[in-house]
């Protein structure tokens, strides 16, 4: 795997949401290194991509209230255990759960295994509640992916909170979620 500066080293058959989050990263005046490899649909899968990226991938949920009318974006560390009794109280809702994939594409234009802060260019109507642990916030930079589990990003902390955030409307809400005995 190989580390590139930005959009370096693209070429043919990238996919059009991809395009478009670089597009919006080079606009905006963010610097980001890339790197391309194998689909990254796990947490282990991504640990290694950590270590060429020198930086931390975060874990991203998208989640739901019952009724489909409320949906969240959650930020957190991999190595932290995602429970929803926790989270819920937090965003002052009751009974989150996973949503479908259905309204993950319709609302973000992401996958299974691709969502990312990205995809919240995507949502224009301000339907996702961003929310972030506060333990991501910590290192100078976050590790997410394009839009796509093919490819990764590592971005400046600083430049993800004020310059992309604000640019696609979206102010997060910062959390804290505990931490278990099991966790690394």
């Amino acid at each position: 795997m190989q580390v590139y500066i930005g959009r370096t080293g693209v070429g043919e058959g990238r996919l059009p949401k991809e395009m478009r989050v670089y597009d919006l990263l080079d606009s905006l005046g963010v610097e980001y290194y890339r790197i391309d490899h194998s689909e990254a649909d796990t947490m282990e899968k991504c640990e290694k991509i950590e270590k060429e990226l020198n930086t931390v991938i975060c874990k991203n949920l998208f989640l739901c209230n019952r009724q489909r009318t409320e949906y969240f974006l959650l930020m957190m560390p991999g190595n932290k255990v995602f429970k929803t009794k926790d989270f819920s109280p937090l965003m002052g809702s009751s009974r989150l759960s996973f949503a479908s994939s259905e309204d993950l594409l319709e609302i973000l234009d992401l996958t299974p295994g691709s969502v990312s802060i990205m995809g919240l260019m995507n949502d224009k109507a301000g339907r996702v509640r961003l929310a972030i642990d506060e333990d991501v916030l910590k290192p100078e930079f976050i590790g997410c992916h394009p839009s796509i589990n093919t490819s990764s990003l590592k971005i400046r902390t600083s430049h993800l909170l004020e310059k992309y955030l604000p640019a696609v409307n979206h102010t997060p809400t910062i959390v804290t979620l505990p931490r278990y005995e099991e966790e690394n």
